[in-house]
């Protein structure tokens, strides 16, 4: 990248940083389990909702409990089960028609991230229905109260259950673009073990990944606070000792729920440090090829840590010694070359791929162009790349 961009690029991320701190950043309440969402509707005067999840999620019976639940207690439930893996306007669009058409006055998200961002992408087009999605991208263009938003996260990686995120994609473009602002975060969020120990072990182990990505890219860059610096060591400690068991063992109750907690915090974390460079190559690669964004996070991650050299080195030394992976007295290139070795080998142990199948030479200047508009100057890396080094990081993980 050239002088002046970076220039550019850290002048916009240290404003950033001056007035962060003045942003209305909140937490979604805690509910405890999905037994508690009818009394939670009730107490906001809703007596009618639309439930927001896929059909695998339906389908395997996660959500019977909920529906139960809201049948009993006299709350009228339309449910929208059609959300992909990569949400499409499409999607968002034949949900809220749902919404209108039942007259619908709240919004249960039930699923993984793309759950979460299909009923985001919902809540903020009731919010301002004479706005298209495309023209709500980037930050802070929403700016209007959404209808209750209620967040049940039937995978630990996400973190969308806290986040001002939704990313959505133009199904007929393949251009996967993110909705950032305040209203999206949920009002209330149901962290459920239980909706979780059906998981897949491919699935566990790519959504665990996910969260580790959210983690250490908030942690490595420019943007960090005490208590998101706080947030990310918690939740590598709990993702490490955690993920391989519940991984190992889906019906781990005490490891599903380490695993949502480190997710939860992980979520904190970068809504308010952000991400890096591997999120916007998952997002390029997702839009573009459908590539489910925990698979790309979790391949992408080491290969982007190790490409950081030594303008990662100090945060990844600090972060692997604040969470005991290596002595206090490790030299700080060793420790970071620990620590990105770490995520190899618990890649490895849970058949995690190093490489994507299907990337093709011909479509990565395009999914770069899209990765450098999404990474700068938003995102406060260790090191800032243009389009042509971004280049790199696709050819480093072809097949």
């Amino acid at each position: 990248m050239n002088t002046l961009r970076k220039i550019w690029c850290r002048t916009f991320q240290a404003g950033m940083n001056v007035v962060l701190p003045l942003m209305p950043y909140r937490e979604p309440k805690l509910l405890d389990g999905v037994k508690a969402i009818p009394e939670c509707l009730k107490e906001h005067g809703v007596d009618n909702c639309i439930l927001v999840t896929d059909k695998g999620i339906r389908g395997l019976g996660l959500t019977q409990t909920l529906e139960d639940c809201l049948k009993e207690a006299g709350i009228k439930c339309t449910v929208y089960d059609e959300t992909v893996a990569n949400p499409t306007i499409a999607n968002v669009e034949a949900a809220r028609e749902l919404y209108v058409n039942n007259g619908c006055k709240g919004i249960i998200a039930f699923g993984g991230g793309s759950s979460m961002d299909c009923a985001k992408g919902v809540g903020a087009r009731i919010a301002r229905p004479n706005t298209s999605l495309k023209k709500m991208k980037g930050l802070m263009k929403v700016r209007k109260k959404l209808p209750l938003l209620i967040a049940v996260p039937t995978t630990a990686g996400t973190g969308s259950e806290t986040t001002v995120s939704a990313v959505i994609t133009d199904g007929e473009t393949h251009y996967k673009y993110v909705i950032n602002d305040f209203p999206l975060i949920p009002e209330y969020a149901a962290l459920e073990p239980d909706v979780t120990l059906g998981l897949p072990g491919s699935l566990t182990s790519t959504t665990g990944m996910d969260a580790m990505t959210h983690s250490v890219e908030a942690f490595i860059g420019h943007a960090t606070t005490k208590k998101t610096r706080a947030a990310s060591i918690e939740s590598v400690r709990l993702i490490l000792e955690n993920l391989e068991k519940a991984y190992a063992n889906g019906q781990d109750r005490e490891a599903r729920a380490g695993m949502l907690r480190a997710s939860y915090l992980a979520g904190c974390a970068f809504t308010r440090s952000y991400v890096g460079y591997v999120h916007a190559v998952a997002h390029s690669l997702g839009g573009q090829y459908g590539i489910p964004h925990g698979l790309a996070n979790a391949v992408l991650l080491p290969h982007v840590l190790e490409m950081y050299g030594k303008s990662a080195h100090k945060k990844l030394a600090k972060l692997a010694k604040a969470v005991g992976l290596v002595p206090e007295n490790t030299d700080t290139a060793e420790a970071a070359h620990i620590f990105i070795e770490k995520i190899r080998q618990m890649n490895r142990d849970m058949n995690i791929p190093t490489t994507l199948k299907g990337i093709k030479e011909e479509d990565i200047p395009l999914m770069a162009e899209h990765a450098d508009k999404e990474g700068n100057p938003l995102y406060p890396v260790p090191a800032l790349w243009n389009k042509e080094e971004l280049k790199k990081v696709y050819r480093r993980v072809m097949e």
